[in-house]
This record gives structure tokens, C-alpha cells and sequence, in this order.
């Protein structure tokens, strides 16, 4: 950080963003000294981000529409509260030219580039032209103008496939589609079209030929007001899902230096071009005969800005509000040194085993794991001590709704080498349980456990390629997790019982015989009695054999907390259990366990019957592809749905006619409920 920074930039800022970027905004702003005021929507009263802030005003309802995507709002907040500035994270309206301009036009500094870089690089047609002329290279595709549907089919087949169709004018995986083959375009078109319109307002496509070996890497570029720019780290972001991110290294391994210079050289060409200043990320896929070719530009902060962060040693919100401010850029390409290797998982609520369905839900049960890190770490040579930081707007308690992008957290970690960040960031991760929502925090531990990363051999497909490593059967047998619930349920009694007397408690007790208990526990919807026998031995006391249809364990085991250190068929043991209210939640290795204490009114047999079709996640009915009476084909689209900026096809498992249509598009459904009937063909 350079010993020239003013103690105080700006009086007051409005972060215009929730979650956990604007909690990290705000602990940028508190060390400097400066206000902060929060926004938030009808969803958000009482998140994290509300909380921090110096003072937080209300926006509007709880969709982003009417609230967080609302440039008259936001400006009249920030005039009235008194912010000189305006910094908008990322998403929402952080590469919106118009609030940018009217930012400018009404006296408020945007803490971003010039409305018109913004334009240039905000449609991904006009920016490759654009790139061509900087010279710079760029992936092969169509990038013109006209957007009529059977132009495009015709683009798309002189491209040639396997193509992306990407929104012009997004970004986060939103508007986009995978095409395989020509039979497949045009319904993804459409479905591309509406999440495109749905999310940035523009409906507009572009087609990029898919590289399924190519690497996605990107580097981060800084430019001031004065005509000066500069690249720091690279970082590595091949690790997708639904072209998602999942996972973010930097620097680039395996880069060779020249590389990685040329493509740092072009990016700041690319900036330069367009007179940019401020904080931008420009992506590139690279082959691995050293050609790489220019993706996109992103007009903004970037979600894995903080392994940057670590490897520098640099705070970039900071640098942000210095060249908002109209200082000159901190440092110049020579004073930036790298350091060490740092890793970043993005914590999400979703589903992995269905596709990475976003999921919603509370967060009954939150244990971060140990952190070691102040707001900016610098690193040094020869230090050896492992950084664990978590960029987080979530507190236990907390609900993940279907609003906003389910991203809950990102787990950043830095280590001396890039195998010393993969083994403390698996450590991380084994100690990070949630309970409650659906996570990823499992597939997180088994893709970093997978080989392949090690080595590594990084490339896009590299989560389709290693989809049976990714999705390897549970480290404890159906059996062994019942067992295991079924003695810490034991044991919690155990411990809630203040009175020993035999005629006070509600375990059972028998006069002279060993005392049975039984739990009925439902495990993916199929219900399990469960039977445990204290050992014969009284020398024994916590020691139990566990009857589970025609299988037995012997099981002994401590609790501790939440910690249940076992042995089980002579086998040790540990993992963690939570529960709250008949739920509970088995933590071991990195995985979840999902389990139920059978309630007489719990019904656990949600899942759909031969004739009908559920809701895979809660969220809107967008549009409707069937009526009533209609006759179907196995695979057909019956309704598309829409939840977290996503679209789902709901899609026919087998021919049959629509029976039954029990919601109208436009409707808001729970996760279960029964959308359709379909009476199948004889």
C-alpha cells in the first residue's frame, strides 16, 4: 500500500450492492475512515451488510427491480444521506452506463470507469471490434448486429459447433447457453433471450465457437485519470459449472512468464483503448500452445478480486476510492511483486447432485472455520504461515431467498505454494458446516481432493471431465450415518438430562435390563427404525450395538459440542452433528449428511409420483410451454422456471398427455410442489 494514501478519500460513501460485497466495501471504508451508507431491499432488513454499515435506508420490495436495479432511488439516497460517492460492487447496476452517467450528471462520483468505457466494453459485439483494432486477439465467432433469429441459426452454423451463445450485453453465466448442435439452437436461443432480457434489460446475442480445452484466465488492469494503466496478477478461472465460476487461483499456474506478461500487456491495451479508469477485468481463453484470445471485459470489481488481494498484498477497494478520488495510480508495473499462491471457492446455495440448482432456504446451523488474516495480508518471502480469509454477508439465523444470487461466501486461502493453498484450503473447507440450505461445500472438498487439480490440468470441461471423481459414492455407508445420528441423538439426551433420577428422564428404563432405544429416522425420503442396545459389559458405559434392518454396528462414541469422536466397527472416527428441530445434519470429510428425527406429521415422500412433475427448486413459473389436453413427447419442455437470475426447463420425463396444470405463468412456487400431471401413454 503506498505511504501516500490520504487518511480520508471521501466523507461518505453509498455502497449500492448487498451481501458479501458490500460487507467487504464497508471494511475497506471503516479503515480509512470513511461513512458508509448501506441500502436494502424489503428481503434484506436485517442482513449482515445493514448491520456494518454507518447507516442503512431502505430501498423498496424485495426484487431487485424494484429496489437494488433502481438508479432514481439510489441517487436520491445518496443526496439525501450526504454521500459524496457512489460504489457499486458487482452485479446489478455496477456496468450500467446510465447510472454511471447520471452519477456524473447529478455531482455524485461512481467508483468505476467513465460511462462511455462502460458502453464500449458493455456490449461484447462492439468490444471484440473494438479489440481487433487494438490489436488484441479474439475468439472466432458472430458478433454483428442483426439479431434476428434465423440470421443467427445461419451464424451458427458457418461457426460451427460446439458454439456458446452469450448476452451481449451480460455477464455471471446469466444469458448464456451451451449448444451442442444445430437441433438444440433454437430453443436455447430463446431460453438465452429471456434470461439475458430478464437479467441486464437486453435480449441481444452473440455467438463465440467453445473451446472445451481452453483455459479461462484473466487479468486484473487498473488505469487512473491520467492516462496511465497497469496489470497486477493473473488469476486462473477455469473451474465452471453453467459457465459459473467455481474456483479462482492466482496467479495463473503453469503460465510461462512471457505469457503471461503478453497477455497482461494486452489487457492493458485493451483498457488504454477505450480510456478506462479505475478497477477492470479482462478475460481471455488460452490454449496450451501458448495462443489466448480475448473473451470480455468486465466494467468492474471482480468476485475473485481478493486472491488478487493476496498475492499482492494490495487492498483494491482502496485503490478504487484513490483514482475515484482523482489520485494517481499507487504504484507503478515495476513496484508489483507477487508473492505466494492463493485460492478462492465460491460458497453456494445450491444443489450440485441436481444439476447446481440454486437452493433457498435458512441457515440453522453456521461454523466457519478458523481464520487468520487481517483485512489485507502482505506477504513476504520466506513466509511460511498460511492465510484463511472469508468474505462473507451471512450470519447463522439467516435466509438465503430466491431474489438474488445464491452465493453465501467465498473462502479465500493463501499459502507459500500453490499444493500449500490446496491442502489448507481442503482443511478450510472440511471445517466450514452449514446446516439447514443446500450447499456446495461438499463437491468444493471432493474437486479440491481430485488428482487432476493437483497436477494440474485446468482446462473449462474440467468439472464435466471428472464428474465421476466429483460425484463418488458417500465416504460412510447409509447404515453408518443412521448409526451415527442415532447414538449422538442418544447422547444429547444424555447430556440435556439434569435429573438421574430413572422416573425423570424420556430415554425408557427398564428394572433390571439394559434400556432400548429406538429412533425412526427418514434418510432421502425412506424411512429407517432404528434400534440401540447399551454393550453387556457394563465396564462399557459408551459403547452401543445398532440394529438397522438386517445390519448391525458396534458403536462407541464422545460428544463434545457438536463433535462425536467414534468408533465404529473398530474403525475411529470423527464428525460433527447439528440438529434443530427434527432435522439434522451429519458433517464428515467435507460432506453433508442430510437426516430427519420421523415426526407422525412429517411427511417425507415429496418426491414426484410416475404421473406428475415438482417444482426442483422454489421460484417463478416464466412461461408456460403446454396447455391443457396437450399431447407430449418424452423430453419435451413443459414449463420453464425461474429463481436466482436462473432459467430451469422443466422437461417430460416420458410421452403422455397434460392432465393437469396446477399453476398459471407468472405464479410463485415452493420447491416440491406439484406443477403439472401428466397421464403417460399406455
Amino acid at each position: 500500500m503506498s505511504d501516500a494514501t490520504p487518511a480520508r478519500l471521501f466523507n461518505k460513501v453509498l455502497i449500492a450492492n448487498r451481501g458479501e460485497i458490500a460487507c467487504r466495501i464497508i471494511r475497506t471504508c471503516r479503515r480509512l475512515g470513511i461513512s458508509t451508507v448501506a441500502v436494502y431491499s424489503a428481503a434484506d432488513t436485517e442482513a449482515l451488510h445493514v448491520t456494518l454499515a454507518d447507516e442503512a435506508w431502505y430501498l423498496g420490495p424485495a426484487p431487485a427491480t424494484d429496489s437494488y436495479l433502481r438508479p432514481d432511488l439510489l441517487l436520491n439516497i445518496a443526496k439525501a444521506s450526504g454521500a459524496e460517492a457512489i460504489h457499486p460492487g458487482y452485479g446489478f447496476l455496477s456496468e450500467n452506463a446510465n447510472f454511471a452517467q447520471a452519477c456524473a450528471e447529478q455531482g455524485v462520483v461512481f467508483i468505476g470507469p467513465p460511462a462511455a468505457a462502460i458502453s464500449a466494453m458493455g456490449s461484447k459485439s462492439a468490444a471484440k471490434h473494438l479489440m481487433t483494432a487494438a490489436g488484441v486477439p479474439v475468439v472466432p465467432g458472430f458478433h454483428e448486429d442483426e439479431q434476428d433469429p434465423i440470421h443467427l441459426r445461419q451464424a451458427a452454423e458457418r461457426c460451427g459447433f460446439p458454439l456458446l451463445l452469450k448476452a451481449v450485453a451480460g455477464g455471471g453465466g446469466k444469458g448464456m447457453r451451451l449448444v451442442q448442435q444445430l437441433s438444440e439452437f433454437d430453443e436455447a436461443l430463446a431460453a438465452a433471450k429471456r434470461e439475458a432480457k430478464a437479467a441486464f434489460g437486453d435480449d441481444a446475442m452473440l455467438l463465440e465457437r467453445y473451446l472445451p480445452e481452453a483455459r479461462h484466465i484473466e487479468v486484473q488492469v487498473f488505469c487512473d485519470q491520467f492516462g496511465q494503466g497497469m496489470y497486477l496478477a493473473d488469476r486462473d478461472c477455469s473451474l465452471q459449472r453453467r459457465q459459473q465460476k467455481v474456483l479462482e487461483e492466482a496467479p495463473a499456474p503453469n503460465l510461462a512468464p512471457h505469457i503471461a506478461a503478453a497477455m497482461g500487456e494486452a489487457a492493458v491495451r485493451a483498457a488504454l483503448a477505450i480510456d478506462y479508469c479505475g478497477a477492470g477485468t479482462v478475460e481471455f481463453l488460452y490454449l496450451d500452445d501458448g495462443q489466448f484470445f480475448f473473451m470480455e471485459m468486465n466494467t468492474r470489481l471482480q468476485v475473485e478480486h481478493p486472491v488478487t488481494e493476496l498475492v499482492t498484498g494490495l487492498d483494491l477497494v482502496d485503490w478504487q476510492l484513490q483514482i475515484a478520488a482523482g489520485l494517481p495510480l499507487p504504484l507503478s508495473q515495476e513496484q508489483v511483486q507477487i508473492h505466494g499462491h492463493a485460492i478462492e471457492a465460491r460458497i453456494y446455495a445450491e444443489d450440485p447432485a441436481q444439476q447446481f440448482l440454486p437452493a433457498s432456504g435458512s441457515l440453522h446451523y453456521l461454523h466457519e472455520p478458523p481464520l487468520h488474516e487481517p483485512l489485507i495480508f502482505n506477504p513476504v518471502e520466506g513466509n511460511q504461515d498460511p492465510v484463511i480469509r472469508l468474505d462473507t454477508g451471512v450470519r447463522q439465523g439467516d435466509s438465503i431467498g430466491i431474489y438474488y444470487d445464491p452465493l453465501i461466501a467465498k473462502l479465500i486461502v493463501w499459502a507459500p505454494t500453490r499444493e500449500g493453498a490446496l491442502h489448507h484450503l481442503a482443511r478450510a473447507l472440511a471445517q466450514y458446516r452449514i446446516g439447514g440450505v443446500r450447499t456446495n461445500i461438499g463437491f468444493l472438498s471432493r474437486l479440491v481432493a481430485t488428482p487432476a487439480l493437483h497436477k494440474p490440468e485446468l482446462h473449462t470441461r474440467f468439472i464435466a471431465e471428472h464428474e465421476s471423481e466429483l460425484f463418488a459414492p458417500a465416504p460412510l455407508s447409509r447404515s453408518q450415518q443412521l448409526a451415527l445420528v442415532g447414538v449422538f441423538l442418544l447422547l444429547s439426551e444424555s447430556a440435556a438430562q439434569a435429573d438421574t433420577s430413572p422416573f425423570a428422564g424420556n430415554q425408557g428404563w427398564w428394572l433390571n435390563m439394559p434400556t432400548l432405544r429406538q429412533f425412526e429416522l427418514v434418510l432421502d425420503a425412506q424411512r429407517y427404525p432404528l434400534m440401540i442396545n447399551p454393550h453387556p459389559d457394563p465396564q462399557q458405559s459408551n459403547t452401543w450395538q445398532v440394529q438397522l434392518e438386517d445390519t448391525q454396528h458396534q458403536l462407541s462414541a464422545r460428544l463434545s459440542e457438536d463433535r462425536l469422536d467414534a468408533i465404529v466397527d473398530q474403525v475411529p472416527l470423527r464428525c460433527y452433528v447439528a440438529r434443530h428441530k427434527h432435522e439434522l445434519w451429519l458433517f464428515y470429510q467435507g460432506q453433508r449428511f442430510d437426516i430427519q428425527l420421523y415426526q407422525p406429521h412429517f411427511d417425507s415422500n415429496i418426491q414426484a409420483t410416475a404421473d406428475s412433475l415438482t417444482a426442483p427448486m422454489p421460484g417463478v413459473i416464466s412461461q408456460l410451454k403446454v396447455a391443457l389436453g396437450d399431447t407430449v413427447v418424452a423430453g419435451q419442455t413443459l414449463l420453464i422456471m425461474e429463481a436466482m437470475k436462473m432459467e430451469h426447463a422443466i422437461r417430460a420425463p416420458t410421452a403422455g398427455k397434460v392432465a393437469e396444470l396446477y399453476y398459471a405463468q407468472g405464479c410463485q412456487v415452493a420447491a416440491g410442489c406439484e406443477l403439472l400431471r401428466l397421464e403417460a401413454k399406455p
